[in-house]
């Protein structure tokens, strides 16, 4: 058994280069077209951030590799107008060793108890949780010996199995992402969401400055 921890990897981008795209695309509709550097851009973003002219961050995408359990990826796909391409458990065959995404609210560290049963498993929820991902693991590699396929034995596997995704979407459609699941406008996020969600949005602050700088996280 594997145990691992979320985490997310931004495709290279070229920040500024998506906001001077952005500027030019912009300014079509007034045709005000101009000499446009990275000054001018960040300036006319926030400018048509407070417009709420959003339409125009639909010219520039990002995509983001993510590595969560697959209860936090039901969540993902809900978003409609982006591309996904996932692990798929119908073809991936995990008789080598299926890997379980530790909850945060469970005190087991990467690495920890690999293969063992948790001592006083049955008295403590940790040790519970370890323990089912155990038995989950036992039986699907044991229906797999017993002929069935990976799209069969998947069957008796957990919300945290590891899954990996890649997500594109465009930036109007990255700034909505982040106000459901970081900002939680719709209600709070799940935890596992916002272990995730937080960070990659202060990354996406850092490598597209103007377009999700408004975006903040409340108490911070």
């Amino acid at each position: 058994m594997i145990l691992s921890e979320p985490s997310f990897e931004i495709e290279s981008i070229h920040g500024m280069q998506i906001l001077r795209n952005i500027e030019k695309a912009g300014r079509t509709c007034y045709k005000s077209e101009k000499n446009i550097d990275n000054e001018s851009a960040i300036i006319f973003v926030k400018s048509l951030l407070r417009r709420g002219h959003e339409s125009v961050l639909e010219h520039e995408k990002m995509t983001v590799r993510i590595i969560c359990d697959r209860g936090v990826s039901h969540e993902l796909v809900r978003h409609r107008i982006a591309s996904y391409s996932q692990e798929s458990t119908r073809f991936c065959n995990y008789k080598g060793g299926v890997e379980f995404i530790i909850p945060p609210w469970v005190d087991i560290k990467q690495g920890d108890y690999s293969g063992e049963y948790f001592d006083l498993g049955l008295f403590i929820p940790d040790g519970m949780w370890y323990n089912q991902m155990l038995v989950c693991e036992s039986v699907y590699k044991n229906l797999l010996d017993e002929g069935w396929t990976p799209q069969q034995a998947r069957s008796v596997l957990p919300n945290s199995l590891k899954t990996e995704i890649v997500i594109t979407q465009n930036l109007r459609q990255w700034r909505h992402f982040f106000k459901l699941r970081a900002l939680g406008v719709a209600g709070k996020p799940h935890p596992q969401m916002l272990e995730i969600t937080i960070p990659m949005l202060d990354c996406f602050q850092g490598l597209v400055p103007a377009v999700f700088d408004d975006l903040n996280v409340e108490g911070e």
